[in-house]
C-alpha cells in the first residue's frame, strides 16, 4: 500500500479510464471536473496525500457543494466520482478502506422513464408495412431497437454482419465492451428483408459495411436514427429502450438479467424500472382486486 500525492493519485486514474476502460473524452473530462474540486477542497483541509483523506473529508466536501447552491443532482454526480476514485484505489490497495462507502447519496427527484405501453408499440411497428426500401428500413430499424433494447449510438453502429443466423446478436457497447442481447423473430425477419430487398437499394460509395443505410447512400448516424424514431412514432429512442426494459420486468425478467442485457454497469442503474413496475402491479392490483 502505498501513499502517494492525492494530485498524482487523481491523474492515474483518469488515465486508467481512458486506457482500460476506454471512457469517452466527454466523461473523462466530467471526471476531471469533479475530481478536482475534490482535491481543492482536501487542499483547502491540509489533506495533501490520498491516505489521508477521511470520511469527514468527503462529507465536507459534499457539505460545501451543498452550501454553493449546486443542485442535488450535481451534487448526485459529484459524490459518485468521488466514491468511484477512493474505491478503485481501495482496491489497488492504495488506502485501506474506501472513506466514501456508506455516506448517503443526496435524493434525487422521482423522475421515472416513460414506456410505451406494449399494445401500442406493436400497433405501431405492425402498421409500418410498406413495401419501399425506406418503409424496409425504418420497420426493421425499429424492429431492432425495441427488440434488443440498445442505445441509439450502439444501434447506429452494427454493421451487415451483426445479423447472422444466429438467436443472439453482439452490441459494442460503452468503453468498447460487447454484450451479447437475444434477438426475437419478428426483429430478425424484418432486419432480413430490409438485408435483400432494401438496403441493396440503398447503398452507396459511402455506405461501407454499415447496416443502416441512409437515402443518399451513406450510413445513418445516431441523429439520423433520432429523426426517424420522431417521424414514425414521434419520441425518441430511448423511449423504446425504456419500453424494452419495462416491459421485460413486467413479464417477470430479474433485475439483474435487465441490466446484462442493456449493459448498464452498475446494478442501480436498472433499479429505477423497478419504481415503473411496481406501478404497474399497483394498477393491475386496483383493477382486479375485489377489495382494492
Amino acid at each position: 500500500m502505498r501513499n502517494g500525492g492525492i494530485d498524482a493519485a487523481v491523474n492515474d486514474y483518469l488515465e486508467r479510464l481512458d486506457t482500460e476502460r476506454g471512457l469517452s473524452g466527454h466523461t473523462i473530462d466530467a471526471y476531471r471536473r469533479d475530481l478536482s474540486q475534490f482535491t481543492t477542497m482536501c487542499h483547502r483541509l491540509g489533506v495533501e496525500r490520498l491516505g489521508g483523506v477521511e470520511r469527514r473529508t468527503v462529507r465536507r466536501f459534499l457539505s460545501q457543494l451543498t452550501t454553493l447552491h449546486y443542485s442535488r443532482r450535481s451534487v448526485a454526480r459529484k459524490a459518485s466520482a468521488v466514491r468511484a476514485f477512493l474505491e478503485d484505489a481501495t482496491r489497488r490497495g492504495e488506502i485501506p478502506a474506501n472513506p466514501a462507502s456508506g455516506i448517503p447519496q443526496p435524493k434525487l427527484p422521482g423522475t421515472l422513464p416513460k414506456s410505451i405501453p406494449a399494445p401500442t408499440l406493436e400497433r405501431f411497428l405492425d402498421d409500418l408495412d410498406g413495401s419501399d426500401p425506406v418503409d424496409l428500413r425504418d420497420r426493421a430499424l425499429l424492429e431492432v431497437l425495441y427488440g434488443t433494447g440498445m442505445r441509439v449510438s450502439e444501434l447506429a453502429a452494427m454493421t451487415v454482419h451483426d445479423i447472422g443466423d444466429g438467436q443472439f446478436i453482439t452490441v459494442h457497447g460503452k468503453g468498447n465492451k460487447e454484450r451479447a442481447v437475444p434477438i426475437g423473430d419478428q426483429a430478425r425477419r424484418a432486419a432480413e428483408v430490409y438485408l435483400e430487398e432494401g438496403r441493396p437499394i440503398l447503398v452507396g460509395s459511402a455506405s461501407g459495411d454499415a447496416l443502416w443505410v441512409g437515402v443518399r447512400g451513406g450510413p445513418l448516424d445516431p441523429r439520423g436514427i433520432r429523426r426517424i424514431v420522431k417521424n414514425r412514432f414521434g419520441t425518441f429512442p430511448h423511449a423504446l429502450r425504456h419500453s424494452y426494459a419495462t416491459h421485460l420486468l413486467e413479464g417477470g425478467a430479474d433485475l439483474r438479467s435487465v441490466q446484462d442485457l442493456l449493459g448498464h454497469s452498475e446494478l442501480a442503474t436498472t433499479q429505477i424500472y423497478t419504481a415503473v413496475t411496481r406501478e404497474h402491479l399497483k394498477q393491475t392490483y386496483e383493477r382486479s382486486h375485489p377489495r382494492a
